[in-house]
């Protein structure tokens, strides 16, 4: 059996959809038995816990085969990532306790970045779990297409797209969140020991530009990518309701000036199936279907 963390969004959705077509036995780890009534009726067991809530997680993890982890992001960050810490400090504790036999964590390209920024949760989650004694895969996958969701609107409604991503003729590792599952999914279904990193990305590398064409060709207009200036992006975002914009902007900024990258040899990154079109077909046919 294989418990599954965060099974109701897209990642962890995924990790399930492709361990029950595998015919593996599945555990949805959830805070809402309500929320998980289709993976109850697809055959899978259900249990609650909270991820900062050792001791239910513990229990959720008992006899596992194997888990997936999915850490809950805090995107606006407190100095310290406190939050993240307690969840860091359950979810060891109940790896260590419930003793599976092995353990994928959804972590993050940079992960190995030095520089304090948004993914630096991340980088505490693989410090902390590294030590563990059962087998642990980290999954490093590049910015999510899913992203661009934020981008739909614009490019359907004034047929632009503010971009962070500079410049904008720059190729960034990018994947979609189906392939990242699929992997996850095939990572715990293999045998291995100690600690390994995978790093993923999808088929070709992005720019932002290929982001603007791409909902061109969709939409049927043109459409054109433009940078967001760097001295604008503190008080944009804090009218966007952030306290604490700086964790945020150095993440942009790793992306941009090259410190968050994969960490391997280009010939060990592992290359996900689904294009960037699929994705924002995806998108836009689900922004239509929301505005209907």
């Amino acid at each position: 059996m294989y418990a599954i963390t965060g099974i109701t969004g897209k990642v962890g959705g995924a990790v399930a959809r492709t361990l029950l077509a595998a015919g593996q036995p599945v555990r949805a780890v959830v805070r809402d038995a309500s929320r998980a009534r289709s993976w109850a009726e697809r055959g899978c067991e259900v249990v609650t816990a909270d991820m900062d809530d050792a001791a239910a997680l513990t229990a959720a993890f008992k006899g596992a085969r194997g888990v997936f982890i999915l850490p809950p992001s805090d995107f606006d960050p407190s100095p310290g990532f406190p939050s993240a810490r307690v969840v860091i400090d359950a979810v060891r504790e109940a790896l260590r306790s419930a003793s599976p036999e092995k353990v994928v964590c959804l972590s993050t390209i940079g992960a190995q970045a030095v520089e304090t920024n948004l993914l630096t949760q991340r980088t505490l989650m693989e410090q902390a779990l590294s030590t563990l004694p059962m087998p642990v895969t980290f999954l490093r996958p590049g910015w999510f297409m899913e992203n661009a969701a934020w981008d739909v609107a614009p490019a359907r409604d004034t047929g632009t797209i503010p971009s962070f991503l500079q410049p904008l003729d720059k190729p960034v590792p990018m994947v979609a969140t189906a392939d990242v599952g699929r992997v996850a999914a095939q990572l715990l279904q293999e045998v291995w020991h100690g600690v390994r990193v995978v790093e993923l990305e999808g088929p070709q590398r992005v720019t932002p530009n290929d982001i603007a064409d791409t909902f061109a060709r969709i939409l049927g207009h043109t459409v054109a990518a433009e940078v967001v200036q760097r001295d604008t992006w503190e008080a944009l975002f804090r009218s966007q309701g952030m306290n604490e914009p700086m964790p945020r902007m150095r993440m942009l900024d790793g992306f941009n000036e090259g410190w968050i990258a994969f960490e391997g040899e280009d010939a060990d990154i592992v290359k996900g199936e689904v294009g960037l079109e699929t994705v924002l077909r995806s998108l836009v046919a689900q922004a239509d279907g929301q505005a209907d």
